[in-house]
């Protein structure tokens, strides 16, 4: 838990200020018409939920710029950071009961499942889509409820393939194969040399979401039509199940109960040599001091998800959008507070410290000066553009959002890949379950 305070604001201001800040109180104050902004309430505080950090620059730089914010309003700032698992909970809770923090940053579609309980951020969304090159097409669908955009993205936590250029090459090839049934032979081959892979297959929000929904898309399989009709159980779906069920084959012992940090773990020690994951490895790599883990830097290489049969890009990575409950006594604060957050300045900053770890939802950031800093960290500035929702191919809302938290397709991949049930079984299961959100 991180507060930040500082004296109260400076007093004696001119009263054409005094007069600009008075009417914003009524609403936003635009000083011309590329501007905008909210004037806070009087003795405004906020309280912020939002996950905990994977990178040290990431959790640095954002209580920075909040304590940035609370130099130039005078609002007290209040970040509670916690696990990723836990935001969702915690989320849903203080929608239900009308008390807690009065902005989280969540995941994915979250939202849509208490869209009545939160603010209106339209106006706010489209002063950002015009001042920083639009929103990318899949944050719209994320955050844009019945018309309105009920969220703010603050980015994609998008994943690459993390490997060690050496156990690749010592495996007979010579980089990452880009497509589905070339990927599986390198992971066999590397079980051979004795530096197998591994993923995350426990009910891990990021990390095991988005390489069974990439293997569940890459193989034409879904959870819904465009309708909202459950049709997971499908031919398509059986092919992606025998592809996991093959994979797994090749991944250390322990996956299924692996949660997000565990991949992490067992790359830098030594006991895998590629997995899907963010930048939080390298960046682990890139800022140790100890000479043990310094050598891992040049090994260490990063590749978008390899094309599956259906012959394109299909892949979920973990986003998260922001959003302000109407329960708020400082709704002014809480919008101003987002605005400040996303402006370049800041936002800039973030994603420089963190480097690039949140990959931009708005399409002017793919320009940022760190994305020019080092040449391995560019195919994360392609996960916007690679990203799907994961209520594809469906309308996201309270179905999507729940099926997503109950980690239906996850486990439908845990169950099939691990022999734990046949593959018609899982997807009967998955099918089910999945019928229990979409009525």
């Amino acid at each position: 838990m991180s507060e930040f305070s500082r004296r109260k604001a400076l007093g004696a201001m001119g009263a054409a200020v005094i007069s600009g800040a008075a009417s914003a109180l009524i609403g936003p104050h635009r000083a011309h018409a590329a501007d905008l902004s909210y004037q806070p309430e009087k003795g405004a505080e906020l309280r912020v939920l939002r996950w905990k950090r994977f990178v040290q620059g990431d959790e640095e730089q954002w209580l920075a710029n909040s304590e940035k914010f609370y130099k130039a309003t005078g609002v007290k700032v209040r970040v509670d950071s916690e696990n990723f698992e836990d935001i969702r909970p915690k989320a849903a809770v203080a929608a239900n009961v009308g008390s807690g923090p009065d902005i989280v940053l969540g995941w994915y579609d979250d939202p849509h499942q208490y869209a009545d309980k939160l603010l209106d951020l339209t106006e706010l969304a489209n002063y950002l889509d015009a001042k920083y090159g639009g929103w990318y097409d899949v944050v719209r669908r994320f955050c844009i409820h019945d018309g309105k955009w009920i969220a703010i993205g603050s980015g994609f936590l998008g994943g690459c393939l993390v490997y060690r250029e050496s156990a690749v090459k010592a495996a007979g090839f010579d980089k990452v194969p880009n497509d589905t049934q070339g990927f599986l032979r390198l992971c066999q081959a590397l079980k051979k040399k004795g530096t197998p892979c591994g993923f995350a297959l426990g009910n891990a929000v990021g990390d095991a979401n988005a390489w069974t929904h990439w293997a569940l898309w890459a193989h034409g399989g879904r959870m819904v039509d465009e309708s909202n009709r459950v049709v997971i159980n499908s031919k398509e779906t059986a092919a992606a199940l025998e592809y996991a069920a093959a994979l797994y084959q090749t991944f250390i012992p322990g996956t299924l109960s692996w949660l997000d940090p565990n991949n992490n773990k067992a790359f830098l020690s030594g006991d895998i040599s590629l997995t899907l994951n963010g930048v939080s490895i390298y960046y682990a790599v890139k800022t140790s001091k100890e000479p043990g883990v310094q050598k891992l830097l040049a090994d260490i290489q990063h590749v978008n998800m390899p094309i599956g049969p259906v012959g394109h890009a299909a892949e979920l990575n973990p986003f998260s959008p922001m959003f302000v409950f109407k329960y708020t006594k400082y709704p002014n604060a809480a919008k101003e507070y987002l605005r400040f957050m996303m402006e370049r300045s800041q936002y800039e900053a973030w994603q420089s410290a963190s480097l690039g770890y949140v990959q931009q939802p708005l399409k002017a950031y793919a320009d940022t000066p760190v994305w020019k800093s080092d040449p391995k960290l560019l195919p994360f500035r392609n996960v916007p553009g690679l990203t799907r929702d994961n209520g594809y191919a469906g309308k996201l809302g309270s179905a999507s959002a729940g099926a997503m938290a109950d980690y239906i397709v996850v486990n439908m991949f845990a169950q099939a890949a691990s022999g734990a049930s046949t593959i018609k079984s899982a997807m009967e299961q998955a099918e089910s379950r999945a019928k229990r959100y979409y009525r």
